[in-house]
Order: C-alpha cells, then sequence, then structure tokens
C-alpha cells in the first residue's frame, strides 16, 4: 500500500504571502508515531525552477510544490524507493535519488539549488526529543546567491554583539546535523563570516523572536530571496519533533 499523494491543503505549506519581506516560514507539524511506516517530507528550496510534483517510484507522492514549500510528513511502507521530482503537471523529471526508508524513520527529501544544476538530498531527521532541558536544531544553507555566514541564535533581551555565533562560515550545501542548546526564546540572526559585530550591526537576516520547547527538534534551511536584484535570504523552519503537549 503506497502513500496518498500530498496536496497543498495546510496553509503551513505555502511560502508567506509577502515573500519578499524576510520572514521565518514555519512547515506543518511533524508526525511522531511508533507505527511501523517510514514518515518522508518533501521540501523545495530551488529559488526558480518550476512548481514540482514528487513521485515515489511511479507514485504520486505530492504535488505542485512551490518555492520553499514544507510538507507535512507523508506516511510510506519501509523499503527502498526511487523518488522524483518532475516539473508539474508532467513526467519531465528534473531530479532523482534512491532512498531507503526504514520501520519508524523520518526522511526529508530536499530540493535545492538553481534550476539549472537541481539537487536532491534525503535526509534523516531527528525523530526522538534533544537531551533534557535543550532544544537540537539543524542548520542547512540552501542560499546560492550569498557567500559564507555565520549564524547566531540571540537571546530575548539581547543584541547581536553580546553573543558568539553558533555557525561559523556555513557555506552553501552546508548540513551542520543536530546541534543541541538550551531551550528558551531565541532569534535567528546572520552576519557574513568573520563580521565582528557591534551595537550598531544590521545582520543580512533577522528572525522574529521565537519560544523553542524543551526536547523539540527543528531544522532551520537558509534559502534565497526570489526574485530581487540585490541577493537576500531567509529561512524555512521545519518542525523535526515536538513532545508531547508542545507546540513551540
Amino acid at each position: 500500500m503506497f502513500a496518498k499523494p500530498f496536496h497543498l491543503d495546510c496553509p503551513a505549506v505555502r511560502v508567506a504571502a509577502a515573500i519578499a519581506i524576510l520572514g521565518t516560514l514555519t512547515g506543518c507539524q511533524a508526525i511522531v508515531s511508533s507505527a511501523p511506516e517510514a514518515h518522508v517530507r518533501i521540501i523545495n528550496a530551488t529559488p526558480d525552477s518550476p512548481r514540482l510534483d514528487l513521485y515515489q517510484d511511479s507514485n504520486a507522492l505530492a504535488f505542485n510544490l512551490d518555492f520553499g514549500t514544507v510538507t507535512s510528513y507523508i506516511k510510506l511502507p519501509p523499503g527502498t524507493y526511487t523518488i522524483s521530482s518532475n516539473t508539474a503537471g508532467t513526467r519531465q523529471i528534473l531530479a532523482s535519488s534512491k532512498s531507503i526508508f526504514t520501520t519508524s524513520g523520518q526522511y526529508t527529501v530536499l530540493i535545492g539549488n538553481t534550476a539549472a544544476s537541481l539537487q536532491q538530498l534525503t535526509l534523516a531527521d531527528q525523530s526522538q526529543p534533544a537531551p533534557p532541558g535543550q532544544t537540537a536544531f539543524r542548520f542547512i544553507n540552501q542560499a546560492t546567491r550569498n557567500g559564507p555566514m555565520d549564524i547566531y541564535l540571540i537571546p530575548a533581551g539581547q543584541k547581536i554583539n553580546a553573543v558568539a555565533p553558533l555557525v561559523t562560515g556555513i557555506t552553501f550545501g552546508t548540513n551542520t546535523g543536530y546541534i543541541n542548546i538550551p531551550a528558551g526564546t531565541y532569534s535567528v540572526a546572520m552576519l557574513p563570516a568573520g563580521t565582528v559585530p557591534t551595537s550598531t550591526t544590521i545582520a543580512n537576516y533577522t528572525g522574529p523572536q521565537v519560544i523553542y520547547a524543551v526536547g523539540a527538534a527543528r531544522t532551520i534551511i537558509v534559502i534565497d530571496q526570489p526574485l530581487v536584484t540585490t541577493p537576500g535570504i531567509q529561512v524555512i523552519t521545519a518542525n523535526d519533533f515536538d513532545p508531547l503537549g508542545t507546540t513551540g
């Protein structure tokens, strides 16, 4: 039995209407289940590709995914499949990869880079809580028009010059893996790599203050701003794991 194709019914899978304004785009909440199935979501991080249809072998998996889309997790029987990205409404394959999905595993199929060099990666997602008192963060850089960056998590009430960068020199294609930090309220900010901030430094990107719950796991993907004359960046935040009773 194969998964039913995913449709864009959930409002959280669309890029915000004001995509030209820097902001944090949040995907649908992860499904965490002990059922003997794999869970797979799709993220389209390619700024200039057409909308995409995704197939699991010859079976439809997701339809009409726009840039910045994060789908909900889709249940699949465990196994080895070829996942292909196609121009929406056609069977024109733009990228494909063969992946093994295991029982109870959670995975992200990430479509990135530019349309001319489309890349498709399958990533294993964290499906268990972060250590006590911690939140797990994974950063992935899919911004094609910017150089290396330093990433900061700025606690509520502080400025960027008061904290050290969490990740330094992150280049295109970098996947940091999961990093555990104390749970709390933070704003994600980014500067060109090696910048020494002052109290008046304006970051290349500054997101809103977000409460990150104890035990939660998040993937933060740096992506381009579409259709701009000056390179810009924004982020997608995808929920990998939420402890029972939390929504942050």
